[in-house]
């Protein structure tokens, strides 16, 4: 089944003395690529998310944004610096005797100087912030791949159409290949007659020659491969594996044989039906680069 590279998927979380949100999008890219966005306390947990994202996705460039609201107050703790506010002491003691005034060590004074009483928050739990993150995360990539599987059914039903049509230009050209021999065999005919006037056209010759042009301009091969592939294109779309790579070899191979195709008919009808092939073929290929 046809996978979209592009989605967007949210999830929320709640639990331990947190609230999390997770938001997840994507665009194109050959490989996967995971970029996370993630608070400063919570870095830590960086390779997870990317290990969890990695699991079901393949390819494409994902943006993680994880916004985690403490529902509870989190323990304080307040530090001292002892040996700063003993330099302070000591310092205010040697300017006094210094400017020959009094001084007394007051302990109340020094504690508002600055850095030597400092608030810190308690350290993270990760292990508690996880089991929040891994619900969110989950919830998330639910609706991210759900999102991208339904954009793949839709990018697929399309493909589907303009392979179907592609295949019915194909046989157009082969019903025109079938004529161009007995017709390329009368207009030399007629030339000969032109150059020869009254002289008879030697038979023998003229359908050596003909038989020359038909297995100079024959496309049966190419037809033959382009069929195949379309076949085979088909098949990855209904696919359970990632089918965007294969997909995209086969377009590049169908491309060429459309263009031998071109050059080698040498026919205006035949040259009309290729240009329409081609243009398709561009339109499938710009879908394939959405397409995991």
């Amino acid at each position: 089944m046809a996978i979209s590279m592009t989605g967007f998927g949210r999830g929320e979380a709640a639990g331990g003395g947190y609230r999390v949100t997770v938001e997840l999008k994507s665009v194109n890219h050959r490989f996967l690529e995971v970029a996370a966005r993630l608070p400063r306390p919570y870095a830590g947990l960086e390779e997870r998310v990317r290990k969890v994202i990695q699991e079901s996705v393949r390819r494409g460039r994902i943006e993680v944004y994880i916004n985690t609201v403490e529902t509870e107050e989190r323990k304080r703790l307040v530090k001292v610096d002892k040996e700063l506010a003993l330099s302070y002491d000591k310092t205010l003691k040697e300017l006094a005797s210094a400017l020959q005034t009094s001084y007394e060590t007051d302990i109340y004074r020094l504690a508002v100087l600055p850095e030597v009483l400092r608030v810190e928050e308690a350290e993270v739990d990760l292990e508690e912030v996880w089991e929040v993150w891994a619900k969110a995360l989950e919830q998330a990539l639910d609706r991210f791949n759900e999102m991208r599987r339904a954009e793949g059914v839709k990018l697929a039903q399309d493909m589907q159409k303009r392979f179907e049509g592609i295949g019915e230009d194909l046989r157009l050209i082969e019903e025109r290949a079938g004529i161009l021999p007995a017709e390329y065999s009368e207009k030399l005919k007629e030339r000969i007659q032109i150059l020869l006037g009254e002289t008879v056209v030697d038979e023998a010759r003229l359908l050596n020659e003909a038989a020359f042009f038909a297995d100079k301009v024959s496309i049966t091969e190419e037809l033959v491969r382009l069929h195949s592939h379309i076949l085979q294109s088909g098949g990855a779309l209904q696919a359970a594996e990632p089918s965007g790579r294969k997909l995209d070899f086969l377009l590049q191979e169908m491309n060429r044989e459309i263009n031998t195709i071109g050059s080698k008919a040498n026919d205006l009808a035949v040259a009309q039906v290729v240009i329409r092939v081609k243009s398709e073929l561009e339109k499938i290929r710009e879908q394939v680069q959405n397409i995991e």
